[in-house]
């Protein structure tokens, strides 16, 4: 995540983040103490991962206090291990002590889901399927989670509503047939959109092959019918697969063949990376 992309899209939602905890005031901190004094603290890591997300653990401290100074020790993407010094963080202790939980919330979420990530990631290695996220993110944190996702070594469906279309059951419904779907889609939506369409049976299959679906999403398919699908698609579309897709079963689906498989797991279930700040001290 560079700096542009941290002003314009990240910034003011830190920034929310930071009301929300400091709604007026640090009480705690402003006990104990009465002015500015400079001080460091380490970050450690207290288990096994990878990291991501260090230059919004800083931004959180830069926007408290511009003076704040961050220095790591690893990059987004590393592997980290339990007991490491992964940084350390310099500035008003005030600062350091009101921005933490902050702070460490964003790293440890980000890197768990990083970490998550990448375990499912590993078990595809061999096969041509790529990993794929979903928009089941928490509000307010897509864009942090769809990176950390990307620093796991997955990649990114649609970011939002407007990246593209995903003709689902409720949309099919709504339009009448796949077929209705596909053509309302064609002439309403800008000609550079690919066009997905959800599938639940092998008949739908055919239907949206039939429409010119771009990319057809087999959703909750057995593994056999998704593997007979893949062979009536016969390169003619992309192809997904979807549905309760978890590091645990994620197995069972590398052979069928997709292009895709997508998995809201890796942003609604990763848990977190243990991760802290220690040894805050005056210097």
């Amino acid at each position: 995540m560079n700096e542009i992309t941290m002003t314009l899209q990240a910034d003011h939602l830190i920034l929310e983040a930071l009301k929300e905890d400091i709604s007026s005031e640090d009480v705690t901190t402003n006990s104990v103490m009465k002015e500015a004094m400079r001080g460091e603290v380490q970050l450690i890591c207290k288990q096994d991962g990878i990291i991501a997300g260090l230059n919004v653990f800083a931004r959180v401290f830069q926007l408290l206090d511009a003076g704040t100074e961050v220095e790591f020790f690893c990059k987004d993407g590393d592997a980290v291990k339990s007991g490491e010094q992964m940084g350390v963080v310099r500035g008003d202790i005030r600062v350091l002590l009101s921005g933490e939980r902050v702070a460490l919330n964003y790293l440890q979420r980000m890197s768990g889901i990083a970490t998550y990530t990448n375990s499912v990631v590993k078990l595809l290695e061999g096969s041509k399927t790529k990993l794929l996220d979903t928009r089941k993110t928490t509000p307010n944190m897509r864009i942090f989670e769809k990176y950390a996702v990307r620093v796991g070594g997955g990649f990114n469906h649609r970011y939002n509503l407007s990246d593209g279309v995903l003709l689902k059951d409720n949309h099919i419904g709504a339009a009448g047939s796949v077929k209705k779907a596909v053509e309302m889609a064609r002439e309403y939506a800008p000609f550079v959109r690919k066009i997905e369409v959800e599938v639940e049976n092998l008949d739908m299959v055919r239907e949206a092959l039939e429409a010119g679906a771009d990319i057809i999403m087999l959703d909750n398919m057995s593994p056999e019918e998704m593997k007979e699908a893949v062979r009536i698609i016969d390169g003619r579309a992309e192809t997904e697969c979807s549905g309760n897709v978890t590091k645990e079963n994620i197995a069972r689906l590398t052979a069928i063949g997709v292009d895709y498989i997508s998995s809201g797991a890796l942003t609604h279930s990763a848990p977190i990376l243990d991760i802290s700040m220690k040894n805050l001290h005056a210097v």
